[in-house]
């Protein structure tokens, strides 16, 4: 009698981390998978490519959430990499070779594998000052987040109800106003584009290895950014949300797992993978389960589903490849305001770096590639540059902006 008590207040005790999770997956995916694809396509990938990149990290992350979280008992999340997959949209252009575009996944992979085994190389990444990282990021974001606004213009039939479903959502359901929106989107692109969307389509999931290829300059441009803004905007606050919790999770496995997870997915088209950030909180958080040892089961059916997710990547691909750039773009877009809103006023909290902040976003923002290398390089260059030569050496007081210094002068 009192086992099967037990066996039910234990079932019972396992739907609530089990919802948590499912949750999570679904929101997690729907909220950005077509950024993915976008991202993909734009440096170089076939639509058959980008189907099987998509069908990559999400079984990556799904194996990942999977093992660790199991072990561990603990947990710990991974997704693909949001601001990466931005990225890649961003920097439509530098490359359309989509082989040199995998081998800089490849090296960033191996990147955040050597700073799980090389401590040192982690901390030399994260003191990289936050506001030059946030402004990068927010560089990369912006031109991708004004496209709501280009696509309520041109195609205002697909795109006003995308964005009005995603405005009501976010008033009174804020976790599903992404879902929503795309939910809207899918429908718009269905009914405009008919039976021909199917036309040659490929539904199934399929596996297509791509051949990595390494150009310095596609390394430079793409390699090293996805790996800083992987880093710095996925992994780090991904630490910072479990510690939030009470959770210690080892470094060295998780960054040795991810990068090693994200050079497998990227020989089959992935970008990368990493600790998750936003999805974490909600299974890490106490709505999983009031015990903190018993929120693990969120992170192992969020891992399965993802699985699952990844199999209906081809399905997925095909309504993007049907669907006008401007309303998968503006989809993106309307997901990532939360992410441009916190790299913004990350960037620009300190008042002592506000202009070399706003140089490394100008010069990110602006798109330009010099000798082939892309913006976010630069930005980040230039906004090195500008901090050394506005802050090393001179009094904290003469870096208030004017306005700033006749308020503490006459206080």
């Amino acid at each position: 009698m009192q086992r099967s008590r037990r066996s039910e207040t234990d079932a019972v005790g396992l739907i609530q981390p089990v919802s948590a999770g499912i949750v999570s997956a679904i929101t997690g995916f729907a909220s950005s998978f077509v950024l993915v694809v976008a991202g993909l396509r734009a440096v170089g990938a076939t639509e058959a490519q980008a189907s099987s990149g998509l069908l990559a990290v999400c079984v990556a992350s799904g194996l990942c959430c999977i093992l660790l979280a199991w072990h561990f008992r603990m947990p710990i999340s991974f997704a693909w990499s949001t601001p990466g997959a931005a990225l890649l949209v961003a920097a439509a252009g530098v490359t359309d070779d989509f082989g040199a575009a995998v081998g800089a996944f490849l090296v960033c992979g191996a990147l955040i594998v050597l700073c799980g085994l090389w401590p040192m190389l982690g901390r030399a990444i994260t003191s990289i000052p936050r506001p030059i990282a946030s402004a990068m990021l927010a560089g990369i974001l912006f031109p991708i987040c004004l496209a709501p606004i280009t696509a309520a213009v041109e195609i205002p039939v697909l795109a006003l109800p995308v964005i009005l479903t995603w405005l009501a959502l976010y008033r009174l359901a804020p976790r599903w106003a992404e879902p929503g929106a795309m939910l809207v989107a899918a429908i718009g692109i269905a009914v405009t584009a008919g039976n021909s969307m199917l036309e040659g389509a490929s539904l199934g999931p399929t596996l297509q290895f791509v051949g990595p290829s390494f150009d310095p300059v596609v390394i430079v441009s793409l390699g090293l950014p996805l790996f800083i803004v992987t880093m710095a905007g996925q992994n780090v606050p991904g630490f910072a949300v479990m510690s939030t919790f009470g959770f210690a999770v080892p470094p060295r496995p998780v960054l040795v797992a991810s990068g090693a997870g994200s050079m497998l997915a990227g020989l089959f088209g992935g970008h990368v993978i990493n600790l998750a950030a936003i999805t974490a909180a909600l299974m890490a958080g106490p709505d999983s389960h009031p015990d903190p040892k018993k929120r693990w089961p969120a992170s192992v059916t969020a891992g399965v589903l993802y699985v699952l997710f990844g199999l209906a990547a081809g399905g997925a691909t095909t309504l993007i490849s049907a669907a006008p750039p401007i309303l998968i773009t503006a989809v993106a877009g309307l997901a990532l305001l939360g992410a441009l809103v916190t790299s913004v006023a990350s960037a620009l909290e300190n008042v002592d770096r506000r202009i070399p902040a706003i140089a490394t976003f100008l010069v990110t923002a602006s798109g330009v590639s010099i000798v082939g290398i892309g913006s976010a390089f630069w930005g980040l260059l230039v906004g090195a540059v500008v901090m050394i030569v506005t802050t090393i050496g001179r009094p904290r007081e003469r870096l208030q902006p004017p306005n700033e210094q006749n308020q503490v002068s006459s206080s």
